[in-house]
């Protein structure tokens, strides 16, 4: 029997990104489907330099040059930060390659994505998600569209996501262009479903993020039983560089009196975090960051999939506007998405808010687990029905 292909975003150093990709795995396997994720080593030149070329052609777009801006600081952190910082970066490196090395059935090697088509007959299907794999500079990257795969094979997304509410224009007329080729499509947040509805004319569904898939109990099977910190601790992760909310987060300690554990220095270097936690621990990996949700005491963040995380480990916890408005270059819209479809609206913070009324709104998660009951349910029926209809064999048993 042949394969399904995976074209996830498995490689990439964050959290999130290997997490949903590694769900997106364990969905298949539990449903008996042949499965591998396609090695990215070979397209990695290819995909980065149209990528380069897109950031280039904005490099008077201020929105599009602040977002990236980020990258620049890091990498001039590497360079600057001293040997401690650089050695810091490399153990966190190697906790994402271990996971990533360990836990994906890879594909063999293709050194293009001209030679990944002419194997393309070698699978049953293509299936692209989840993520923010449709932002502008993937449009033109043209991986993650599946465009390189052949008419004839079946092409899935499964919750891929724009990461963004609107298009560039260049982007927009391409993205209605492989949205059409894709057999079945879904998205995970209601800026996405209207996106294509607008792009497309076409009603596709929204689903959940792999990772929700999964119960907290499913997920231990990945996760140490041992806690990293045997002291109450506040779990603090944030991508942004917004000063106001490290303030609420410290008041929170002295409230509490728990120490705070923060992963620093994720997606760029902020020099203020580096008086912010008791602890900053680097040797965390993907199971690792799931620990440290698990055993938090209030978790506090901007990210997406450790709010996902906080959730499905019924958490008290915070989540933040990464961006102070909706440019086009923001990810808030996939936090809104997330946080109404489970009904914790109240939820997301700016950071400005009363500490103390905060910490006293009230946190039930019977209606949170209904709701991802109800969008598992339509989630899977979407796949089953994408796996049927492409004439694939699969275990509807296997949950």
């Amino acid at each position: 029997m042949k394969k399904i292909a995976l074209v996830t975003c498995y490689f990439q150093p964050n959290y999130g990104s290997q997490l949903q990709a590694y769900a997106t795995q364990l969905l298949f396997d539990k449903m008996n489907v042949p499965n591998e994720t396609i090695r990215i080593d070979g397209l990695k030149k290819e995909i980065n330099a149209a990528k380069y070329r897109y950031f280039l052609s904005h490099i008077g777009d201020v929105a599009t040059i602040k977002d990236k801006f980020s990258t620049v600081k890091k990498l001039w952190a590497l360079k600057t930060k001293g040997k401690d910082f650089k050695q810091n970066m490399a153990i966190r490196r190697e906790m994402f390659h271990a996971f990533s090395s360990s836990r994906f059935h890879l594909s063999g090697f293709y050194g293009s994505k001209q030679e990944l088509q002419q194997h393309a007959h070698d699978y049953e299907a293509f299936i692209v998600g989840s993520d923010q794999l449709w932002l502008p500079s993937n449009i033109e990257a043209d991986y993650y569209t599946l465009n390189f795969v052949p008419t004839v094979i079946p092409k899935i997304s499964l919750a891929t996501s724009f990461g963004v509410s609107r298009l560039p224009k260049r982007q927009a007329v391409k993205a209605a262009s492989f949205l059409r080729r894709l057999d079945f499509c879904s998205v995970r947040e209601q800026s996405g479903q209207m996106l294509v509805k607008e792009l497309t004319g076409r009603v596709v569904p929204i689903v959940c993020d792999p990772t929700i898939l999964f119960s907290a109990s499913d997920w231990e099977n990945l996760v140490s039983p041992r806690r990293f910190y045997d002291e109450p601790y506040l779990f603090c992760y944030f991508l942004g560089n917004n000063p106001e909310q490290r303030k609420f987060v410290d008041k929170v300690r002295s409230l509490t009196g728990c120490k705070i554990v923060q992963l620093q220095h994720c997606d760029e270097y902020i020099h203020s975090d580096e008086d912010l936690p008791d602890y900053a621990p680097y040797n965390v990996g993907p199971a690792e960051f799931i620990q440290l949700i698990r055993d938090a005491e209030y978790v506090f963040t901007d990210s997406f999939h450790c709010s996902v995380f906080s959730m499905l480990y019924a958490k008290k916890f915070f989540t933040f506007r990464r961006y102070s408005s909706d440019s086009i270059v923001s990810t808030n819209g996939r936090l809104y998405s997330l946080l109404t479809l489970a009904g914790m609206e109240n939820r997301l913070l700016r950071g400005d808010e009363d500490v103390n009324q905060c910490l006293l709104m009230p946190v039930s998660y019977d209606e949170v687990y209904h709701r991802f009951d109800e969008l598992r349910k339509i989630t899977r029926d979407f796949v089953e029905d994408a796996l049927n209809k492409s004439g694939i064999v699969y275990d509807s048993d296997r949950r």
